[in-house]
């Protein structure tokens, strides 16, 4: 497939998966659908990667690498952060408006790391996507901004943000996928007492573990292992473009999955994040050849 079709797959599936990850809120808490995501996504990278994740275990054990292994600590607990607030964000805002305002967090990172005057224009098209999302519950039309979750996408954002840079120093210290995959672990270990509290006796029941199942593959392993693929025969700042059409995408799936219809307005500011984020992205990579590495 042409990298194009890779990213662009891994978009649709992770935003399918957010999608039937809240149509599962009806039946046990968003805080048990983050479990299970995290459980499956972790178990199945576990097994295909079981001996290299071995190897990384014994060679932290024999080196007592405490440096990294706090580091692939930190970046699993991130990931906890990132999966459970997102999903809290959906439970209470429309799922292309949660992921434009998580967004924000790459839209930071990519501004941190450019030393370009013009990524100002992007952090001032990305403030008025944000001010148009939270004055579109106007009666004329938008949704009332529930501010819970704009609280828990932002935090997503902020997650996302420090999942970023916590990735590059994991696979600077880990071979292949053993870093991730010890991360998802570390993850999936942390939900545990809060996805369990939540959902009780309903995570046992065959119907929710076999949609558990299938969220993980969506919104995680299929993605990444795309994702991976893609940046492998692209450089960084063409990926970023084209993952900046994650937040139209995300809108597009909450209409057909969700029944959320956006208004003129929420549309026009996911425009505005977009091309913020992809105007960055590529300031970004062509400032610095570190991303590309």
């Amino acid at each position: 497939m042409p990298p194009s079709v890779l990213v662009l797959t891994g978009v649709v599936s992770v935003q399918v998966g957010a999608g039937l990850a809240a149509r599962l809120f009806t039946q046990i808490p968003p805080a048990a659908v983050t479990a299970l995501r995290l459980w499956t996504a972790a178990a199945l990278m576990a097994v295909v990667g079981a001996r290299p994740l071995r190897q990384s275990l014994a060679g932290l054990v024999r080196r007592r690498s405490w440096r990294d292994a706090a580091v692939v600590a930190a970046f699993g607990l991130t990931l906890a952060v990132m999966n459970y607030s997102i999903y809290q964000a959906f439970a209470r805002i429309p799922l292309g408006i949660a992921v434009t305002i998580e967004f924000l967090g790459p839209l930071a990172v990519a501004v941190a790391t450019s030393r370009r005057i013009i990524d100002l224009l992007w952090v001032a098209l990305a403030g008025v996507g944000v001010a148009l999302l939270t004055g579109a519950g106007s009666p004329a039309g938008g949704h009332g901004m529930d501010l819970v979750g704009l609280a828990f996408a932002l935090l997503a954002g902020t997650a996302w943000a420090a999942y970023i840079i916590l990735s590059r120093a994991t696979g600077r210290r880990f071979p292949g996928a053993s870093g991730l995959t010890i991360a998802m672990l570390v993850a999936a270990v942390v939900i545990v007492p809060v996805g369990v509290t939540a959902g009780r006796g309903a995570l046992l029941r065959p119907g929710i573990l076999a949609i558990g199942l299938v969220i993980g593959l969506l919104s995680s392993i299929i993605p990444y292992t795309l994702e991976l693929e893609a940046l492998r025969r692209v450089p960084a700042r063409v990926f970023g473009i084209w993952m900046s059409l994650e937040p139209a995408v995300a809108a597009l799936v909450g209409l057909v999955m969700l029944g959320e219809a956006l208004a003129v307005s929420e549309w026009a500011a996911i425009v505005c994040v977009m091309v913020a984020c992809a105007g960055a992205a590529r300031g970004s990579a062509r400032s610095s050849q570190a991303p590309e590495a």
